[in-house]
C-alpha cells in the first residue's frame, strides 16, 4: 500500500514542502515517483517519517535527526544480528525504543498531572500540603547512578544543584547551545572533516569550553577526572 504526498501532508500535518525538503537532505526519500514527478511513500516510508516527527516533537533538529535515525538504524541491525534473527525488521527494533521512552514520559506525564492535581485539592480544601506528592514525576535525575558510579556523589549532587538554580530562560538557552554542538558535529562528520583538522579542533574547543562550565563534571575547575 501507499500514499501520495498530498495524502501524507493531509494525514500527518507535514507540508509537501517539508515532505520535499527532507528527500533533498536525505532524510525521507518518496518510495517512488510516478507520472507527472507525482511522490509515493510505502509503509516503510510512513515508518521513518513517524520516527522524525518523534525525534522533531523532541526539539532536534535535522543534522540531529539525521543522526539519531543513523545511530538508531545501527543500534537495531545489532539488535537483529545478536538475535540471528533474519526475519526481524530493524525499524520495528528502532520503534520499540522510541515506544520505550514514550511509555517513560508518559508515566512522568501521568505522575506530573496527579501532583498538581493533589497540590490543587489541597489547597481548595485548606489542607496542609504534602512535599513528597507535591514533587512526585518531577525527575532530571534519570542519569544520577551513572554520574555518582563513575565520579561520585559530590559530582552529581554538584551539577544538580547547578541545574536547579537556573532560570526556565537559562535552562532554555543552555540547551540551545547543546542542540547547536550536537548539529555542528554532526554537520561535520557529514562533510568527512578530519578530526585532526583545525576546523574540528575548534568545534571541539567550543565543546570543552561548554562542558567545563558546568559543575560536577570533567573539565571544571576542580572536577572529576574524565577517565
Amino acid at each position: 500500500m501507499e500514499w501520495s504526498i498530498q495524502q501524507i501532508s493531509r494525514i500527518t500535518g507535514v507540508t509537501s514542502r517539508a515532505l520535499r525538503h527532507y528527500d533533498q537532505v536525505g532524510l525521507l526519500a518518496p518510495s517512488r515517483i510516478g507520472h507527472g514527478g507525482l511522490r509515493y511513500y510505502d509503509e516503510d516510508a510512513l515508518v521513518r517519517l513517524q520516527r522524525i516527527l518523534l525525534l522533531r516533537q523532541l526539539g532536534l533538529g535535522i543534522p540531529a535527526i539525521a543522526a539519531a535515525l543513523a545511530v538508531r538504524q545501527n543500534d537495531a541491525r545489532s539488535d537483529v544480528d545478536a538475535a540471528a534473527d533474519p526475519a526481524a525488521d530493524p525499524e520495528v527494533a528502532a520503534l520499540r525504543i522510541h515506544l520505550a521512552q514514550l511509555r517513560r514520559e508518559q508515566e512522568l506525564l501521568a505522575r506530573r498531572i496527579a501532583a498538581v492535581a493533589h497540590t490543587i485539592a489541597r489547597r481548595e480544601r485548606g489542607e496542609p500540603l504534602m512535599a513528597e506528592d507535591m514533587f512526585d514525576g518531577f525527575d532530571h535525575t534519570q542519569h544520577r547512578e551513572e554520574v555518582e558510579r563513575r565520579w561520585g556523589r559530590e559530582a552529581y549532587a554538584d551539577s544538580s544543584a547547578w541545574w536547579e538554580s537556573k532560570s526556565a530562560a537559562e535552562k532554555k538557552e543552555w540547551q540551545a547551545r547543546q542542540a547547536a554542538l550536537a548539529a555542528d558535529w554532526t554537520a561535520a562528520a557529514e562533510r568527512g572533516v578530519d578530526p585532526a583538522s583545525d576546523a574540528a579542533q575548534v568545534l571541539a574547543r567550543r565543546h570543552a569550553e561548554w562542558l567545563a562550565g558546568i559543575p560536577g563534571t570533567p573539565g571544571y575547575p576542580d572536577g572529576p577526572s574524565a577517565e
